[in-house]
């Protein structure tokens, strides 16, 4: 396939970027988008121009790094992580453009990439866990209802992209914190803490400069791990108790 390219190109955070156009001539249908990217960072590397940062890391869709808006969609046209898409998605002649995660809490550090550590902050702010568990119990011994453990694993498969955030309009990351949220409170694990997590959480998220929820779902149409909108939901539902009961 040959392809038009308008890529996001931008030195730092303070810099001014642009789109700048690129022309790819043979490109594979097979190939994931992130190996068309790097076909055309071979070119510039071989024409001795800067190739394009862009964030990756397993490109196996489970750690989440691949972080691209491609023609406006968070992970472009498919439910499914930038790694894992393929260039069959496209067609003969198409052009892409190819934008970093646009959120005020995700700082571009250069070109496409941005940085996501106000996720590990959320995270870090959760604390921990202070259940006993000693060694690895026999599973059926474990007093958690099925639905329970269900949802709780279901949630746990959050990557941590940012596609909830790049995709919501008010750059909001309550998919991502219901999440996580959900995940620990729906396990027996979990509810020590389950309170004082979900305040210290939410705190740590408005810190960062997240804006708040509205329920318009763009999020979770744009999850590639299929996180349901409900998890908001969930969060809210939650932190209503904490705050009711002066945590």
């Amino acid at each position: 396939m040959r392809l038009t390219l308008k890529i996001w190109r931008q030195a730092n955070a303070t810099a001014t970027g642009a789109l700048k156009t690129y022309q790819l001539d043979s490109v594979s249908e097979d190939m994931s988008f992130l190996e068309m990217l790097d076909v055309l960072n071979e070119d510039l590397n071989a024409k001795g121009e800067d190739p394009v940062t862009f964030d990756h890391d397993c490109r196996e869709g489970i750690c989440g790094a691949c972080s691209l808006m491609i023609n406006g969609e968070a992970h472009g046209p498919e439910v499914t992580t930038t790694c894992q898409l393929h260039m069959r998605s496209f067609n003969d002649g198409d052009t892409i453009t190819i934008e970093p995660w646009r959120a005020g809490a995700f700082p571009v550090v250069k070109d496409l990439m941005v940085d996501r550590s106000a996720f590990d902050r959320i995270i870090q702010s959760g604390g921990y866990v202070s259940a006993n568990t000693g060694s690895a119990p026999e599973a059926n011994s474990v007093p958690a209802p099925r639905d329970k453990a269900m949802r709780a694993f279901n949630t746990a498969t959050c990557i941590g992209c940012g596609a909830c955030v790049a995709a919501c309009p008010n750059g909001s990351a309550s998919l991502f914190l219901g999440a996580k949220i959900t995940h620990l409170g729906e396990l027996p694990q979990g509810q020590p803490e389950r309170w004082d997590r979900v305040v210290s959480m939410v705190g740590q998220h408005d810190a960062e400069g997240f804006g708040g929820c509205t329920n318009i779902g763009e999020c979770a149409s744009a999850c590639p791990k299929e996180i349901p909108l409900d998890v908001i939901s969930q969060l809210n539902k939650d932190l209503r108790t904490a705050l009711k009961n002066g945590h």
